[in-house]
């Protein structure tokens, strides 16, 4: 599992990178006031995931047995409910979308103190 987390990581730090300069250069006339800084928070937070993600790869592969994976499930799950809301909200003008954001942001502070108990509490 630590190297499809690893490969998710990768391939959502790439897309954390093709959106931003999607959403910059394709987009950028089409957002309503505001909405634009919405889109490129989304964009922001899925990149540090991507990063968190490799991170939970590393230390499960380093750490097997460990909670690591709970951890990256968590960064996938965030990366979901928080950047996907931010991206279909700021695309659509949808506001019920912004209840979903702080299930995904839940998700990434989890995931976090997750990946640091996780590595505390490993033997070796």
């Amino acid at each position: 599992m630590d190297r499809i987390f690893f490969a998710l990581g990768s391939l959502l730090a790439f897309f954390s990178v093709a959106l931003g300069a999607f959403g910059a250069h394709s987009l950028q006339g089409s957002f309503a006031p505001g909405m634009a800084d919405i889109y490129e928070t989304g964009v922001r937070y899925q990149f540090y995931h991507a990063i968190g993600l490799l991170a939970a790869a590393l230390a499960a592969d380093r750490w097997p047995g460990s909670s690591a994976l709970v951890a990256g499930w968590l960064f996938i799950a965030g990366v979901i409910l928080f950047s996907g809301s931010l991206y279909l909200l700021s695309v659509t003008g949808l506001r019920w979308l912004g209840a979903v954001t702080p299930f995904g942001g839940v998700a990434f502070l989890a995931g976090w103190l997750v990946l640091g108990w996780s590595v505390l509490r490993a033997p070796g």
